[in-house]
């Protein structure tokens, strides 16, 4: 074990893959004289060259479409958006071509590519550059959706990512990557896509979250200890597939269950969570399933309001204590 940042888990994720598969490239705005505007990618240029480390113009639906018919020819691309906010201007190629092809030619065509970037609000960027957008990209059939909230899981789940035959999404904390964390230098670690994990054991109420409000959710854990209560922190980090024994075997052991995600509440994935717990797991329930997400307005630029529009961990301990009647 390491021990080191988000930033560099990943970096550590794309060197391994590199150098084992000599399909995977790395493709992106100033991914490589730059070293990445996250520095993701610091001296992935130097190491592998330009062929495989390419500088990109300012064109996210061209060079997400490369590296779609790179994938379909049997490449393995790993596409990094400056941010995924601007990963709209390419939702064509994601959305309508990677997501689909597999099915629309009946097999014939697998896509093995990663789309990854920094996803959610940092600080003060205002309503276009602060969203968290993992619920979006979830929605379509075909893709596989991962968000990593920890520097272990962000290395395995960028390296399971690339070693995926399917499209995967990969949505970095924009706010994570210097939090530091064990990381096995194990080069083939990774982290099974689909596969939740207990971030913290309890026994009175489960939190069901992912991405950076994995943290949140383990401060609020330890806030609601001091009262007595005893939370259980259950990290999805994989949106679709989703763990739904996981989920369900949380649901089971506490019997209450707060979830909360960075995004807005209308169509989000705590939306999707509470309904599969609701058709599944409904006799378990003690008290209704409470909800903590972003407030359901554009993420405002001034610091006291964008402080009040994100879910905080108090948040968190409100919903907990509602669900206990305290």
């Amino acid at each position: 074990m390491a021990v080191i940042t988000y930033r560099e888990a990943l970096n550590q994720a794309l060197a391994e893959e590199m150098d084992r598969d000599p399909d995977v490239f790395l493709m992106g705005e100033e991914v490589g004289v730059y070293n990445g505007a996250y520095k993701v990618s610091k001296g992935l240029l130097d190491r592998f060259g330009e062929m495989r480390v390419v500088d990109t113009p300012i064109t996210e639906l061209g060079f997400a479409g490369l590296g779609v018919g790179a994938a379909m020819s049997g490449l393995r691309p790993v596409i990094e958006f400056m941010t995924w906010n601007f990963s709209y201007l390419a939702t064509d190629q994601i959305w309508n071509s990677a997501a689909k092809l597999l099915s629309m030619s009946a097999g014939q065509f697998k896509v093995p590519v990663t789309f990854r970037g920094p996803n959610g609000a940092a600080l003060q960027l205002a309503a276009q550059h602060s969203q968290a957008l993992e619920a979006i990209y979830a929605h379509f059939p075909g893709m596989k959706v991962v968000v990593p909230g920890t520097p272990a899981d962000a290395k395995g789940l960028l390296k399971a990512a690339i070693r995926d035959d399917d499209p995967v999404c990969v949505f970095e904390g924009e706010m994570l990557y210097n939090i530091k964390g064990e990381v096995p230098e194990d080069e083939d670690y990774i982290v099974p896509l689909g596969v939740a994990d207990v971030k913290r054991a309890g026994s009175d109420v489960s939190i069901i979250t992912h991405g950076k409000m994995v943290h949140t959710s383990l401060q609020a854990a330890a806030a609601l200890e001091k009262d007595g209560i005893d939370a259980e922190v259950l990290d999805l980090r994989s949106l679709r597939p989703l763990d739904v024994d996981a989920i369900l075997a949380t649901v089971a052991k506490t019997n209450r269950v707060v979830l909360v995600e960075e995004g807005w509440p209308y169509g989000g994935i705590t939306a999707t969570v509470a309904a599969l717990i609701q058709e599944e797991a409904f006799d378990h329930l003690d008290a209704p399933i409470l909800r903590v997400t972003q407030a359901d307005v554009p993420m405002p630029y001034a610091k006291n309001l964008e402080r009040i529009a994100k879910p905080g961990v108090e948040h968190v301990v409100d919903k907990v204590n509602k669900v206990l009647y305290r």
